[in-house]
C-alpha cells in the first residue's frame, strides 16, 4: 500500500515508547492481540516490531484510518489485515484474543463505545486475558490537571457525547461484564494506563482449543 496513505499523529509518536514499556510487563510471549480504534496504525506497527511473537489484529471504523493502518503495517508478517469494527457493535468479527488494547479512544467517542468495548472484550478474551486502556481520565469526578480540564471542555464543545471518562465509572462498567480491574499506572502528560483482566476459569469451564 502506498506510503502516501500513511497518517502521522504526533501524539502517537510521543506516547508509543512509554506504552511499550508498560506492555512489556503485561503481554504474553505468544498469542493474539486485538487493538480497538487503531487510528493511524503507527502504534500497532511499533508494537508488532517490538513483540514479534504476538499476532496483531488492528481495527478501526474510519476508512482513512484503515488505509493508513495498511500502509504503516505493510510487510509485517505478524500484523493481520485491519478489520472494520465499531466498538459499540453487538458482535465483533473476532472470535478469541489473548489481549485487547485501546489507546486514546474513550474520550473521543460516545459512552456507548466504552460500554461496547467492555462487552466485546469480555466475549473474545481468553481466560485470564488482558484489557489495556490508555488515555486521559478523571478520578473521582476530578481532573488530574488543568490541561486535562481544558481538553475535556474542548472535546465537549465539539461533541456533547465526548469527554474524559471517570475511572470509577469505567471500573463499574467493566465489572458488570465480568472484567476485573487490576491496576492504574501513571503515564507521561497526565495520562493513565488502566489494566483489566478476565478472571481465570477452571479447566472444566474453558472452551475447547
Amino acid at each position: 500500500m502506498a506510503i502516501s496513505a500513511r497518517l502521522d499523529f504526533p501524539s502517537t509518536q510521543r506516547n508509543a515508547k512509554p506504552i511499550i514499556e508498560v506492555l512489556r510487563t503485561l503481554l504474553p510471549a505468544e498469542g493474539k492481540v486485538v487493538e480497538i480504534a487503531s487510528g493511524s496504525g503507527q502504534h500497532i506497527m511499533r508494537f508488532a516490531q517490538v513483540f514479534p511473537g504476538l499476532v496483531w489484529q488492528p481495527t478501526d471504523i474510519e476508512p482513512e484510518h484503515l488505509r493508513s493502518i495498511g500502509a504503516w503495517t505493510n510487510g509485517l508478517k505478524n500484523v493481520m489485515k485491519p478489520y472494520v469494527l465499531d466498538a459499540s457493535a453487538l458482535k465483533w468479527p473476532i472470535e478469541r484474543s489473548s489481549a485487547v488494547i485501546c489507546i486514546n479512544m474513550l474520550h473521543i467517542a460516545p459512552w456507548e463505545a466504552t460500554v461496547g468495548l467492555f462487552v466485546g472484550a469480555s466475549k473474545i478474551l481468553d481466560s485470564g486475558g488482558l484489557l489495556y486502556l490508555y488515555g486521559p481520565y478523571k478520578i473521582d469526578g476530578q481532573h488530574t490537571s488543568e490541561s486535562n480540564a481544558c481538553f475535556d471542555a474542548d472535546l465537549k464543545s465539539r461533541d456533547s457525547t465526548w469527554g474524559l471518562r471517570d475511572v470509577s465509572e469505567i471500573i463499574v462498567t467493566a465489572a458488570e461484564v465480568g472484567l476485573k480491574f487490576d491496576t492504574t499506572i501513571q503515564m507521561p502528560s497526565n495520562n493513565l494506563s488502566l489494566i483489566f483482566k478476565k478472571p481465570v476459569r477452571p479447566p472444566s469451564e474453558q472452551p475447547p482449543t
